[in-house]
């Protein structure tokens, strides 16, 4: 019998061991393992994470790097969860602007941080904000990823709810 698969915690662990703290890996690890925390509900574990992948992100990679764009995203949507709305909005405002620049406006992760603003906006009440956010998003991740995608799905379904579906 095999060992187990490593943890995402191990991972980190092997990564720092590795490669040291100071490498774009080992903030793709402490990014992941934030994720994991943030999904199991454990926000106050995945909060340091994040701003700790961000801050190593910017200095190995510099600020407009699409990494920096998805630490961005993860710690606007953490905020966002946590009802931190105004702590959330510019982080996922950054992310949007950095993935726009690097990866087009077309790309599926621009449409998904794109839905991810639509949701805080609809969240605050801020419902035509909202309502255009899902449209762009839609209007990108219906024809990237498919109309049975989950992203896909998922869009359509908070598009559906400010119209009362």
């Amino acid at each position: 019998m095999g060992r187990p698969n490593p943890s995402t915690q191990d991972a980190l662990a092997m990564r720092k061991r590795l490669l040291g703290d100071e490498h774009p890996d080992v903030a793709t690890s402490l990014n992941n393992l934030a994720t994991l925390y943030h999904s199991q509900g454990r926000y106050g574990e995945a909060e340091p994470l994040y701003q700790e992948a961000l801050a190593l992100q910017k200095r190995l990679l510099g600020d407009e790097h699409p990494h920096v764009a998805n630490s961005l995203n993860n710690l606007g949507t953490l905020y966002r969860d946590q009802g931190r709305y105004g702590e959330a909005e510019p982080y996922l405002i950054d992310a949007l602007s950095i993935w726009r620049q690097s990866l087009g406006n077309e790309h599926h992760l621009t449409g998904r941080v794109t839905e991810n603003l639509g949701i805080l906006y609809a969240a605050q009440g801020r419902t035509e904000e909202a309502r255009s956010l899902y449209q762009q998003a839609l209007a990108i991740l219906e024809p990237k990823l498919g109309a049975e995608h989950p992203w896909t799905m998922r869009c359509r379904e908070n598009l559906a709810k400010l119209d009362g579906g």
